[in-house]
């Protein structure tokens, strides 16, 4: 297998200066920014590239984003995926060295730091409008719906869809405690910053084994670790549902 050669930190340097000078000749962007690590203070020898750009012309989004496309395809972009977040389009190309680029581009009128990890390089952005923090009920309310189907795929031998419910659950249970203990709680950014007294016992939920007496204790081991942040977000909705919940890991009789 041919080994990768990680990026440096040099040619991701020259690389995000190549974009930012791109932009500031680019008379159809009202502003750019960076944002990410970078823009936060926490930008290490593994950091990707995070910049946003306002576009004067909603029209015109798409024209530069195709211009954007052209520089990053002759500086050695492999391929590209967007995604789409109401108004913003957000283009992640991936280049050789495992190195990620993610453009961002909106129209003037929504261009706006989303949160704290926004600094304006050139032109101008509107006043900041932080995205919410999803619902704890919301959360539980997937947790819970992952945890039936989790039981079920069990039941039936799915191993592998089994486990993929189970650790969605236990990805959902995270989730929650980054949301209780005001931890960064999108794409587990939070996670690593969690305590120990939440990390330790969700240790015990980990699939040592694709089998079902391995996913039943895991299940078990998921479901106590949910019940305690459901505790934590909503003791009324405790009263009413945790032993349920619990109670989901009982395995029937045979």
């Amino acid at each position: 297998m041919e080994r990768v050669t990680p990026f440096t930190v040099e040619t991701r340097s020259q690389l995000m200066s190549g974009l930012l000078s791109l932009a500031r000749h680019d008379a159809r962007l009202s502003g750019a920014a960076i944002t990410g690590s970078a823009a936060a203070g926490r930008e290490d020898r593994w950091s990707d590239i995070d910049l946003a750009f306002g576009v004067e012309d909603s029209n015109q989004v798409a024209a530069v984003l195709a211009d954007f496309s052209a520089f990053m395809y002759t500086h050695q972009a492999i391929h590209h995926h967007d995604v789409r977040a109401g108004a913003w389009i957000y283009r992640v190309f991936f280049l050789p060295g495992g190195l990620q680029v993610d453009l961002a581009l909106v129209p003037k009128a929504e261009f706006r730091p989303l949160g704290p990890a926004f600094s304006l390089v050139s032109g101008q952005a509107n006043p900041p409008a932080p995205l919410p923090e999803p619902s704890p009920l919301d959360i539980i309310g997937l947790a819970w719906l992952h945890a039936l189907h989790a039981r079920s795929c069990i039941l039936r031998r799915q191993l592998w869809r089994a486990e993929h419910m189970v650790s969605a659950v236990r990805d959902y249970t995270l989730t929650l405690a980054c949301i209780r203990l005001g931890l960064p709680s999108a794409h587990g950014r939070g996670i690593d910053l969690l305590p120990a007294s939440v990390t330790e016992p969700l240790l015990a939920t980990l699939i040592g084994k694709l089998e079902c007496e391995e996913l039943w204790r895991s299940f078990a081991a998921t479901l106590q670790s949910l019940a305690t942040e459901i505790k934590y977000a909503d003791q009324e909705l405790d009263a009413r549902a945790s032993a349920e919940i619990t109670g989901l890991a009982h395995q029937p009789p045979a």
